[in-house]
């Protein structure tokens, strides 16, 4: 079955997450290359060159950058099945419009997962060693308090949320002595048991040596990392962010810091982001702020275009889609 194809998203997306092998894997199983139509172009109306290429499209290949997918771009795009988003977070475009016409949507989110996965675990043991203060004191060549350095035999690790990144984290810290410990509310005991966690509170998951958070940012999620949280966590732990920013309360967390220097907290995902250069958790020693690197970067970004060219294998010759979204449950998803 030849599909009518096209990728419409930004161009730095499209430089970053179609290579070469996945351009030419998605070219062999279009019968043709498909166009590339910027998302500004895709969303203007009149544009010629959109226009022409958009009325036979039936899937749009799309990632970082993609256009708002409305009605009014819906008509434009009158035979459109399924759209395939080599990314993760997709409700920075999906409109009820979709579900209305009948469109599925892909998402890579799962493939973008597996690097978040990695740059937390990797966190949390270097966290575990008492790595960030080792890395203050560098000339010191020893760890004062050596014997309340947590390691990972039997210390504690919070998850906050068990959705596809904090599952993988949590498969991943099967490999290692940690108990593991998890809040979120719409998992199951079973589910729990599976992955080997313990389901609690809020309050319990902040005793742990290490709290990592990877809810979604909603509007129940907002600032849900307080200050009493903050305040409550115990001496020489590590708070790791690679979900949202704004899912902790940055002034809290920039005073419990200052108030509490045995703590560290690690941001790979601020709000704002970037930070404002007059924002004390630039300057303050125990925190450490990467610029949202924990995501897919460099060649990671094609597992995501490999990810929708099965995809799209797959619609080619009738099965079902294997990372469809369920465009009903939105509410629950992150936000870009």
């Amino acid at each position: 079955m030849t599909i009518r194809a096209a990728y419409v998203l930004g161009q730095e997306g499209y430089d970053r997450i179609y290579g070469p092998e996945q351009r030419a894997a998605i070219t062999e199983l279009c019968g043709t290359e498909p166009p590339f139509v910027p998302a500004d172009v895709a969303s203007a109306p009149g544009t010629v060159l959109a226009g022409t290429v958009l009325a036979d499209t039936e899937v749009i290949l799309s990632g970082w950058g993609a256009p708002v997918m409305d009605e009014e771009f819906l008509a434009r795009v009158p035979r459109l099945r399924a759209v395939l988003y080599a990314a993760g977070a997709v409700r920075g475009f999906v409109t009820p419009a979709l579900a209305r016409n009948g469109v599925l949507v892909s998402s890579a989110a799962s493939a973008n997962a597996i690097p978040v996965a990695e740059y937390t675990l990797a966190t949390i043991l270097f966290s575990l060693k008492g790595g960030w203060a080792a890395l203050r004191s560098p000339r010191s060549h020893a760890i004062a308090d050596v014997d309340d350095v947590p390691g990972s035999y039997h210390s504690t690790v919070g998850l906050l949320a068990l959705g596809t990144i904090g599952r993988l984290v949590s498969e991943r810290l099967k490999t290692t002595d940690t108990r593991v410990l998890a809040y979120d509310p719409y998992a199951s005991p079973a589910e729990a048991a599976e992955l080997g966690v313990r389901l609690v509170d809020l309050q319990e998951l902040f005793t742990a040596d290490v709290v990592s958070i990877h809810a979604p940012l909603l509007e129940e999620t907002r600032n849900l990392v307080d200050r009493s949280l903050l305040a409550s966590m115990k001496t020489r732990a590590t708070i790791i962010n690679t979900a949202r920013g704004a899912v902790i309360d940055h002034d809290a967390l920039a005073d419990v810091l200052a108030a509490r220097p045995d703590l560290q907290a690690v941001l790979d995902v601020t709000h704002p982001e970037p930070l404002p250069e007059s924002s004390p958790l630039l300057t303050l020693p125990n925190v450490v702020v990467t610029p949202h690197i924990a995501g897919s970067l460099g060649p990671e970004c094609h597992r995501m275009a490999d990810l929708m060219t099965d995809e799209l294998r797959r619609l080619a010759t009738g099965e079902p889609l294997r990372h469809a979204v369920d465009l009903g449950r939105l509410d629950r998803v992150a936000t870009p």
